[in-house]
């Protein structure tokens, strides 16, 4: 954790809440070593997660097209005034 803490801009107890619901869910393992808590990462789950996400990621790159597309249109309009 200590190391994570040093990479991120996030105190101690926020990347410990994290951590715990990585945990939760099944994306990291813990074992203990001495005071430490050393975490690792689980392959199996987030390649799961990954090809789930997949499944999406046409919908969401269309959507966020749209978007772009309605805020640049908000900004011309809005540089015409």
């Amino acid at each position: 954790m200590g190391e994570i803490c040093d990479r991120l801009p996030l105190p101690q107890p926020q990347v410990s809440k994290h951590l715990r619901v990585l945990r939760d869910a099944g994306l990291v393992d813990v074992r203990p070593r001495a005071q430490q808590r050393i975490y690792g990462l689980r392959a199996a789950p987030l390649r799961e997660l990954s090809e789930w996400l997949e499944r999406f990621r046409d919908i969401w790159d269309a959507r966020f097209e749209q978007l772009d597309d309605l805020l640049a249109e908000i900004q011309r309009n809005e540089e015409k005034r």
